[in-house]
């Protein structure tokens, strides 16, 4: 008998069975297959922390939160009781509750039960909840099959809960939790849990907004089925049942609303974002800044931006980019922490820092307040005053704008730009001509948001090495672990000292009478401050720096209308310092010795001491202040007995050193200072002294350039020359291109017309000892008729 025939393999039904599975198997977890879930999320916002400062409807009008990795595990445990107690078992599929479903609907007549299992109702929702026929429920069977390939249990879990609907238009857990109670789903209790896990059962029908005897009887049941399994015992299941349904939708926290929408419209829209935000510090600088609104609202100033930062890491901990209480009206939802504005007189501190590390100048060296014209730029001091000569510190403390264009034309507009862009003020983006010498004193525009990175690389640079991370210039950052545009290059623009001599000189100069309140605070805490005014009062602004922190206070109106007192130190320190009391004090800069000599200083000018001063001072001065030049203002002078005439050598005279100002700055500083003592006059015989000694043209100094407008009237503008003599009372005598203009007395002042060109303008005293200078004339053109 011949042995059977053997089937061939392939023909074979077992195995062809098991390739088909394999294949099946293969296409099911490795397969292509579309993303589960393609509809629009909310923006969230985070804080460091994880707590929730804002969120936004999703472009879809739906309140549907990002995806997280796990839900809390008091709201599974009520999910899972109430919706698929198997879930942890079955492969996504649970056949036993399919024909239980089968059974109960037959007997009712009607669809009563669906017997879906979590990850069935996963790949519905992922379906966008398609009609309920047998046909889709079989596409849900297999699609469910797929995701238990593909993802973890926890993983379905979390999908569930970011997509199921929860009543109106609050879809996934997250989200109902915050607009049905007010808190995150995490601080959830049993009662709230269980509403939530039996709501999207029927959400269109029952919701805490309709039928809510049907929803609190679905809730219980949920409750007693958590008592029966041991989840709650009974003092938790009783207190349960006495909690109330929540009542209409709670709005969600805005807590930063501003930079919300900022991050939204900038690449971060339906993402969860974890900022660098301290929520409580955010909740107490919004709180403060609305409290000074009301001040500020009686001037009619509707807006405000406040940004405070940790030098040390470059991370923003506080952000309120408007006041909470701005109204639309008047632009409320504008985030002003990134809108450019004039800069006032911020950019000055900079400014000194360079010319003390280039050697232009000594940290208190005597300048020029006197009045200026360069090319038609006249600027003027916010007082309208001159005081002559002025310390560059106090100068820079009290935002005197000449002494500081001044510097500035001394300096350079072109290389002041670099270092400002190399400081992270990015802004200022334009050449130098377009600045000019009003670059430091309102001219620029940048942003609150770049100001206060550029202060606290202040910070930053004069702070020990060990105490900061990255480079000394980095631009704020408030995405979590993301560093905004920072730089890269570790050497940084300016050197410690510099920048050590510019922190004292604005922690600890001289202030205004309106800003002394604050020297005491200002002084405890270590804070190193600057104010700052926009011209036409548009702008307001305080910044503040400690070792540890940048505080930035911006006040005005996001229209750009000005307002009468709408300075720095009116309407922005006061805020700026109610901030730093609620932060740690600073510690004290720490003197860069590496970068600094001991040299001696003439105590009245504030310049390197020469032969002639007395008295010296030994001070710790940065290196470079060595190339600057040795004091001119004291002259050895031999004096009488009683020192009120200058005499020649001789029995009973003296020779003495005698702190003298050239007559222009002497002029307006020794009405101010009574300790001052003008040169005393020759005895009578004994000498006398040169013109250019006794008389100074203040304006227009020697090589001036000047602009003459053309007026309203099509005419053209006179200029007044301006000059000053020692003596009192004098007489001067001007002479303008061998043309005779006038005589003055005491008060040297004199309008003239001046035609285009190159003139020669003399001075001559009732002495008959005289000067002369040069100077150019430009003339602005009529318009055609």
């Amino acid at each position: 008998m011949s042995e059977p025939t053997k089937r061939p393999l392939l023909r074979r039904p077992r195995f062809l069975i098991a390739i088909v599975l394999a294949i099946l198997f293969v296409w099911a977890r490795w397969g292509p297959m579309r993303p589960l879930f393609e509809v629009p999320y909310s923006t969230v916002l985070l804080d460091r922390n994880g707590e929730l400062l804002g969120a936004l409807v999703a472009a879809d009008g739906q309140w549907r939160m990002p995806m997280g990795d796990s839900i809390p595990q008091r709201f599974e445990r009520c999910l899972l009781q109430f919706e698929d107690r198997s879930f942890r078992r079955h492969p996504g599929i649970h056949l036993p509750a399919l024909v239980r479903a089968w059974m109960q609907n037959r007997k009712a007549g009607r669809r009563v039960s669906g017997g879906s299992t979590l990850t069935m109702q996963v790949a519905r929702l992922a379906g966008s909840n398609r009609e309920r026929t047998i046909a889709n429920k079989v596409g849900e069977m297999l699609l469910a099959l797929r995701i238990e390939l593909r993802h973890s249990k926890d993983e379905i879990l979390a999908m569930h809960a970011a997509h199921a609907p929860f009543g109106g238009n609050v879809v996934g857990l997250e989200a109902a939790a915050w607009r049905w109670f007010g808190k995150a789903p995490e601080e959830l209790g049993w009662a709230e849990c269980a509403t939530l896990a039996v709501l999207p059962n029927s959400p269109a029908t029952i919701h805490p907004g309709r039928n809510r005897d049907a929803l609190k009887a679905k809730r219980d049941r949920l409750l007693g089925r958590l008592l029966h399994t041991g989840d709650l015992d009974s003092l938790q299941w009783s207190l349960a049942l006495e909690e109330p349904l929540p009542e209409a939708p709670l709005p969600l926290p805005r807590r930063a609303p501003q930079l919300l929408g900022t991050l939204h419209a900038t690449g971060y829209g339906g993402k969860r974002i974890t900022t660098t935000l301290d929520g409580d510090l955010q909740d107490r600088a919004s709180a403060m800044a609305d409290r000074h609104a009301n001040t500020l609202r009686a001037n009619e100033v509707h807006n405000a931006a406040v940004l405070i930062m940790d030098n040390a890491t470059g991370e923003v901990l506080a952000y309120v980019g408007n006041l909470p209480s701005a109204t639309a009206e008047h632009a409320g939802s504008v985030d002003i922490v990134r809108a450019q504005r004039s800069t006032g007189s911020l950019l000055k501190p900079f400014l000194y820092a360079a010319m003390l590390q280039h050697g232009e100048r000594m940290p208190d060296q005597l300048v020029a307040d006197l009045p200026t014209s360069y090319e038609g730029f006249a600027p003027r001091n916010f007082d309208k005053r001159h005081l002559g000569a002025v310390s560059a510190s106090e100068a820079l403390s009290r935002s005197l704008n000449i002494p500081a264009v001044r510097g500035l034309r001394e300096h350079g507009v072109d290389r002041a730009l670099r270092m400002l862009q190399a400081v992270g003020l990015k802004s200022l983006n334009r050449p130098g001509s377009h600045y000019g010498l009003s670059l430091v004193v309102g001219g620029a525009e940048s942003t609150l948001w770049q100001l206060v990175g550029a202060y606290a690389s202040l910070a930053r640079i004069a702070a020990p090495t060990i105490n900061i991370q990255g480079p000394a210039v980095v631009a704020p950052h408030v995405v979590h672990q993301e560093h905004e545009g920072s730089q890269a290059e570790r050497t940084p623009p300016l050197n410690k000292a510099a920048v050590y001599h510019t922190l004292q000189a604005l922690q600890k100069a001289e202030r205004p009478l309106a800003e002394a309140g604050w020297k005491h605070f200002a002084n405890a805490r270590q804070v190193a401050w600057k104010t700052g005014t926009s011209f036409g009062h548009r702008d307001a602004w305080a910044i503040g720096v400690t070792s540890a922190h940048t505080v930035g206070v911006w006040t005005g109106n996001a229209s750009g209308e000005g307002r009468p007192g709408l300075t720095g130190t009116l309407a922005a320190a006061p805020l700026l310092f109610e901030l730093f009391s609620t932060l740690p004090p600073g510690e004290q800069w720490d003197l860069p010795y590496d970068d600094m000599d001991r040299m001696a200083v003439c105590r009245s000018s504030g310049f390197r001491a020469a032969p002639t001063c007395e008295p010296v001072d030994s001070l710790w001065i940065l290196r470079a202040a060595g190339r600057s030049p040795l004091c001119t203002y004291h002259r050895s002078i031999r004096v009488n007995a009683d020192a009120t005439r200058r005499v020649r050598p001789g029995p009973g005279s003296e020779l003495v050193s005698w702190f003298v100002l050239p007559p222009a700055m002497e002029h307006y500083y020794a009405p101010l200072h009574p300790t001052y003592r003008p040169l005393p006059p020759w005895e009578a015989g004994a000498g006398g002294e040169e013109g250019n000694e006794l008389m100074e043209l203040i304006y227009p100094e020697a090589g001036a350039r000047i602009h003459v407008p053309v007026l309203l009237d099509g005419t053209y503008g006179q200029v007044v020359l301006q000059a000053a003599h020692r003596d009192h009372p004098s007489r001067i005598h001007w002479d303008l291109d061998g043309r005779h203009l006038g005589s003055t007395a005491d008060e040297h002042r004199i309008p003239v017309d001046l035609s285009e060109g190159t003139h020669r303008l003399t001075l001559t005293d009732q002495g008959g000892r005289s000067i002369a200078i040069t100077f150019q004339v430009d003339r602005g053109k009529r318009p055609e008729r």
